[in-house]
């Protein structure tokens, strides 16, 4: 692959994102995991770098370049482009409901809907001071766990997770944001060890992905956990847990909120006579449905 830097003229910020935007775009990436287009990509690419805060101001971009960072950033875009790594993976940094977490190939790479949802406080659907115990079931990473925490300033939040690895990569992220005395990483095959506990809110973004979906994935997903993203056969055999085990753990009023994805027309065909609310958002996403405790009872 040419060098990106062959010529030696000194570059500023502006002209390194432009090289690096030019050969992303030629590349037949996928984009998905925190940015959706090549150009984005390169800032984020360039700002990790270069230590520039992603809201810095334009003037920033006429910002030297050194040698040392061009080198870096050549070496971050070449296994971006050969190995099909995704970039959060190669900077360790993702954004959530306007927080920045670690990450790396422990957990699935924070994108999910529902940080639209966490950072409105669930409007119109709890009222707030009255939230003190929120349930994030398949934590991963801990965005959600973590962001609920920041929403709901007086609520405790459990954050569970089967796989122990991922809860590692979640204490980082807990200690970092300094929500240790809060938010309580528990290891369980989801409920299996919360007997007794209950929730005003239960919010879950779990393994959805059927088995014909899975072999049609693009090469970046093939970094991420396996059993983060498969769930049976239709995709449904998380969610269909949570459905049955849910109502035992909620407060009389609470709510049930999981992101189902593409796997939403076969959970409507697998439940016909379950009365979801299909969530919409302004910032785009979808397949997040909500259910209350006596939805859920009455099923």
């Amino acid at each position: 692959m040419p060098g990106l830097f062959h010529k030696a003229a000194p570059l500023d910020v502006g002209g390194v994102i432009a090289r690096v935007q030019r050969r992303l775009s030629r590349a037949g990436l996928f984009y998905g995991h925190g940015t959706d287009n090549a150009r984005d990509e390169a800032f984020a690419l360039v700002f990790h770098v270069v230590n520039l805060a992603h809201d810095s101001p334009p003037r920033v971009l006429k910002r030297r370049v050194t040698a040392a960072q061009r080198g870096r950033i050549e070496e971050l875009l070449a296994r971006r482009l050969k190995e099909r790594v995704p970039l959060p993976y190669l900077t360790h940094e993702s954004w959530f409901a306007g927080l920045k977490f670690y990450v790396d190939e422990r957990v699935l790479i924070p994108r999910s809907a529902i940080a639209e949802l966490i950072m409105n406080r669930f409007s119109p659907w709890v009222i707030p001071k009255d939230v003190r115990a929120v349930l994030d079931m398949g934590t991963g990473s801990g965005c959600i766990a973590l962001a609920c925490a920041k929403a709901f300033p007086r609520a405790r939040v459990d954050a569970v997770d089967i796989d122990v690895n991922a809860l590692e990569v979640a204490a980082i992220n807990r200690r970092r944001l300094r929500l240790t005395r809060r938010v309580n990483l528990i290891a369980s095959d989801h409920f299996a060890a919360l007997s007794g506990k209950a929730y005003d809110i239960i919010v879950s973004n779990p393994p959805y992905v059927g088995e014909r979906e899975m072999r049609g994935l693009p090469r970046e997903y093939r970094h991420e956990p396996r059993h983060a993203l498969a769930s049976g056969q239709a995709g449904l055999d998380s969610v269909a847990t949570i459905l049955r085990s849910a109502a035992r753990h909620l407060r009389p009023l609470g709510l049930l909120v999981v992101e189902v994805g593409n796997t939403e027309r076969a959970l409507m065909r697998a439940y016909p006579r379950v009365p979801f609310t299909w969530l919409d958002f302004e910032r785009g996403g979808g397949g997040v449905f909500l259910l209350t405790r006596e939805q859920l009872q009455g099923l």
